[in-house]
């Protein structure tokens, strides 16, 4: 496979970039060896509700958690969701391992389930019609334009998403970088008879929405790079 194929990360078949980086701390390791196995999301089959919590709820995806703050934050704040989080760096997923454990010393998290791979396999797998939030946060911006079919936002990704969201459903996606952030704003341009863009102001994607926690990704970005940082809301029609 060339660098060159046509297509986008639902054709390509292929996850770029780390997926091991330093050696994990021995609690880090002990908890990718023993609590993940626990809560990990089935390697095949539906992913739904009932499958990973034994009854029906709304459901949130989250498609490269990083570290798992923000997802870790959603699923404390509302406990009676399930949230699925998928990230292929094993240093994230121990990150959000430790959130799961023990969130902010309040106790474990029973409403996680992880994929330590490629997110788009398990969305394939999700029911058209089930989830009640998507989140696309920070994304590699693959910035160089012969790299541009590797962004996550792209027609395939973004379809994919808007067939498996219920009607009314949130699509959120959020960015410090200003390459990707008009390969975005292209792309959901398409999609228009897909999704309603919650926005009546600049100040709406400007200024972090109410829920959102700031992560410390995003907080490096403005903060150390001094990057300024766009949050997008839309709706699934």
């Amino acid at each position: 496979m060339t660098a060159h194929k046509e297509g986008d990360p639902t054709t390509l078949n292929r996850l770029y970039g780390r997926a091991k980086g330093k050696k994990l701390r021995t609690h880090q390791q002990h908890l990718v060896d023993h609590l993940l196995p626990q809560i990990s999301v089935p390697l095949d089959g539906a992913v739904a509700a009932e499958v990973l919590f034994g009854y029906d709820r709304p459901l949130h995806f989250e498609i490269g958690f990083g570290g798992g703050e923000h997802m870790a934050y959603r699923a404390n704040m509302l406990p009676d969701h399930g949230f699925i989080g998928c990230e292929p760096f094993e240093t994230g997923v121990a990150q959000a391992l430790s959130h799961v454990e023990n969130y902010e010393g309040l106790g474990p998290l029973g409403n996680i389930r992880l994929h330590m791979g490629d997110a788009l396999e398990v969305l394939t797998r999700i029911p058209d019609d089930s989830l009640s939030f998507v989140y696309l946060l920070h994304p590699d911006p693959w910035p160089k334009a012969r790299h541009a079919k590797r962004r996550m936002m792209n027609d395939g990704p973004v379809d994919l998403i808007a067939a498996k969201l219920k009607p009314g459903g949130e699509f959120r996606f959020g960015t410090d970088h200003a390459i990707y952030l008009r390969h975005a704003l292209m792309v959901m341009q398409r999609h228009r008879h897909q999704f309603e863009w919650l926005c009546e102001k600049p100040g709406d994607f400007q200024k972090r929405p109410g829920g959102w926690p700031e992560t410390r990704y995003e907080a490096k970005a403005r903060n150390v790079y001094g990057h300024e940082v766009w949050y997008f809301r839309y709706r699934k029609i």
